[in-house]
């Protein structure tokens, strides 16, 4: 059977999954060097270096996917998650303002952003963003958490209790599902 970037994805996504990132980096290479513009292939490379801690290339590989489809938010929200976690707050938000400006009702954006503002103690940003984001999807029961919690930072205890209630009853309903 003959190598090509797609079986070699393949099997790259599922050496991954099993933890053995050496060789789904390998595999992801050689599809890369078959195709080097896909921007998948780099996608997936760049968050098989995240997983395996190499943040640095995690970064370099997703900025490399962005820039052969510029317009994809996925990439953008993985790479503001990476900015953030290597301490780059203000990259992590101008990828968020990046993706956002593509598509502002985009709730996981929102709570991406939501996060970073409160990581980085800007409790009124980070409600702002958390509250777009159950806007756009009252469900959403990370961004109720993260706003609840950034309402008891807020002093906002009428807020929390109103998240607290909308938890629940999320949470009951899916008991009853």
């Amino acid at each position: 059977m003959l190598e090509n970037a797609e079986s070699l994805n393949t099997q790259a996504i599922e050496l991954a999954y099993h933890g053995d990132y050496t060789e789904a980096i390998a595999c992801f290479k050689r599809a890369i060097s078959m195709e080097n513009t896909n921007y998948l292939l780099w996608f997936n490379l760049g968050v098989t270096y995240r997983d395996a801690g190499e943040l640095g290339k995690a970064k370099s590989a997703l900025k490399c996917a962005l820039s052969f489809n510029p317009e994809d938010q996925e990439i953008m929200e993985t790479l503001a998650l990476i900015c953030n976690t290597m301490g780059s707050p203000q990259e992590a938000i101008n990828y968020c303002s990046q993706a956002l400006q593509l598509n502002d009702e985009n709730p996981h954006l929102w709570n991406t952003a939501g996060v970073i503002f409160f990581n980085n103690g800007e409790y009124r940003e980070a409600g702002e963003a958390f509250e777009h984001a159950v806007t756009f999807n009252p469900y959403y029961y990370d961004a109720l958490y993260n706003l609840r919690d950034t309402y008891v930072e807020l002093g906002n205890s009428a807020g929390r209790d109103v998240c607290n209630e909308r938890m629940a009853s999320l949470s009951q309903g899916i008991q009853h599902a």
